[in-house]
């Protein structure tokens, strides 16, 4: 593998904001055909060390040190890849358009068979299934995956020999990332390099050759793949390579009487005009002091579920149940108690908080809104649960933007638990965490629930090391509840096709369930 070219290089950069260094001295080379990856925590330097092979830097940032691509074309997947595609037009017309730039040198009769031929060619490397259905959609219309797909076919189409992909397994789920992963290999295997941009070790392990560890800012261990994940030798490599959380969330002896039921539940979308349904629940419950997972991949309704449980999705007929007494649909018919005994936690903290006013405040803000607590012994409740929860007040004191990814998911606890809920609806909420931050929160979570007092959780999640200590588990497809039981016999016996083939694509990459 040494041996191959370098076909683009980091020497020695350094990125200044404000006199703070993003990146401090990172060199890294890149070869043909091979995968390397940055690994480290959010705010590690991974974005900004890969946008700057595109030459893309922060506003007003200072730049040092040297990139240089060879000539490479790169391509550039984002991690919302909604972002980069014009929702005013639909998917193949911008993709012609594209190939249409590049065969002006034809004869013009042979022009429009040879970009088609390339627009198809670009949609088979990044193993677009329905091209023909989803050419004719606009980007809203497709899902994540298919988003991620279309923005790799634009790169591709364009000649971009190295790919830049930037946290591509985010919040899916292992079917999604199976084939995310043989679709990187494909492309890997044409000869194209890829700069894989990550904190999702399963996926770094099956596909990197090499691996470069950051933290705050700067390289603290490089090599081979081989070498780093299995034998790393600095202190922060080993963290983040730790074994995720075992323990069970909740403590089985303390588990109660029924506390939420769910039945004959049918969730609405309105697309196009049409009242379409997305969920069906004949009957799911959550008993006192347990922790329910529910997973399922993208699609699959887990949040649609999620939502109707704390009345943020009204459209649904059925019944939910706390205690025997029916929940109002909608949130805003819901007393203030019920509110209070009913929290959500979102997976986008950041989306969920007041970007222009202190974290500590909008905490405190929901000990007054729903116990009628006064500021000041609000504000003091939520600094102590905030502290609780590993937040100083320094940290709190600041506005969302200056808090990283996984301390934000702290606050978001924090400020549900400070409703004193019995019911906690946890959305994907270490979806977007590194390992380190994820078992951080969810040894948290584990302890919220383990109190005497502590709320009941429906943990909502694609990942099955995450649902795996809970106590119970249900897994949805298509909408419908398609198993449900303990969490032992889920994860090592299941019955139905869809959970064997979850089950399958995580032990493919390396993620073994365990009881």
């Amino acid at each position: 593998m040494n041996e191959n070219p370098v076909i683009a290089s980091v020497t020695g950069l350094t990125v200044e904001v404000d006199g703070r260094a993003l990146v401090d001295r990172v060199s890294l080379r890149i070869r043909p055909g091979t995968v390397t990856a940055l690994v480290g925590a959010s705010g590690s330097g991974k974005t900004t060390t890969g946008l700057a092979l595109l030459g893309e830097y922060p506003a007003g940032a200072r730049v040092t040190g040297e990139v240089a691509a060879r000539g490479a074309r790169i391509g550039y997947v984002p991690q919302h890849p909604a972002a980069v595609l014009n929702p005013a037009r639909r998917t193949g017309a911008l993709l012609h358009d594209m190939a249409r730039q590049q065969v002006r040198d034809l004869p013009r009769p042979q022009r429009r068979a040879a970009a088609r031929q390339r627009v198809t060619r670009a949609l088979a490397d990044a193993q677009l299934d329905g091209r023909d259905e989803v050419l004719s959609r606009y980007p809203h219309q497709l899902s994540g995956g298919q988003q991620q797909r279309v923005v790799l076919a634009q790169a591709l189409l364009l000649g971009a020999r190295v790919i830049v992909a930037d946290e591509p397994t985010t919040g899916q789920d292992a079917l999604t990332k199976r084939r995310i992963v043989d679709q990187l290999a494909a492309v890997t295997a044409r000869g194209i390099a890829v700069l894989l941009l990550s904190h999702d070790l399963d996926v770094v392990r099956e596909l990197a050759h090499e691996v470069v560890v950051m933290r705050g800012g700067r390289v603290v261990e490089q090599g081979t793949a081989h070498r780093i994940l299995d034998a790393p030798t600095h202190p922060w490599t080993k963290e983040l390579l730790a074994e995720p959380r075992t323990l069970p969330y909740a403590d089985p002896g303390r588990v109660g009487a029924e506390l939420l039921s769910v039945s004959g539940l049918t969730a609405r979308h309105r697309t196009r005009g049409a009242r379409v349904p997305v969920l069906s629940v004949d009957r799911l419950s959550l008993r006192s002091g347990e922790c329910l997972a529910v997973v399922g991949r993208s699609g699959s309704g887990k949040t649609t579920l999620a939502r109707c449980l704390a009345g943020l999705h009204r459209d649904h007929t059925g019944q939910i149940l706390l205690d025997g007494t029916a929940l109002p649909r909608s949130l805003r018919d819901r007393s203030r108690e019920q509110l209070a005994a009913v929290q959500y936690v979102f997976q986008d903290a950041r989306a969920a908080f007041d970007e222009h006013r202190p974290v500590l405040d909008q905490v405190a803000r929901t000990a007054v809104r729903l116990h009628g607590t006064g500021h000041r012994e609000a504000t003091a409740e939520a600094r102590r649960v905030l502290t609780e929860l590993g937040l100083d007040e320094g940290l709190v004191g600041r506005r969302p933007g200056r808090l990283s990814g996984g301390e934000l998911q702290r606050a978001a606890l924090a400020r549900a638990l400070l409703a004193r809920p019995r019911v906690l609806v946890c959305d994907e909420i270490t979806s977007g965490l590194d390992p380190v931050a994820r078992r951080t929160l969810l040894d948290l979570l584990a302890t919220s629930i383990r109190r005497q007092d502590g709320p009941s959780v429906v943990l909502i999640t694609h990942d099955l090391d995450t649902a795996a200590p809970a106590t119970r588990v249900a897994v949805l497809d298509g909408g419908e509840v398609v198993e449900e039981g303990p969490r032992e016999q889920i994860l090592n016996a299941p019955r139905h096709p869809f959970t064997v083939s979850l089950l399958g694509a995580s032990q493919g990459r390396g993620t073994a369930p365990r009881p």
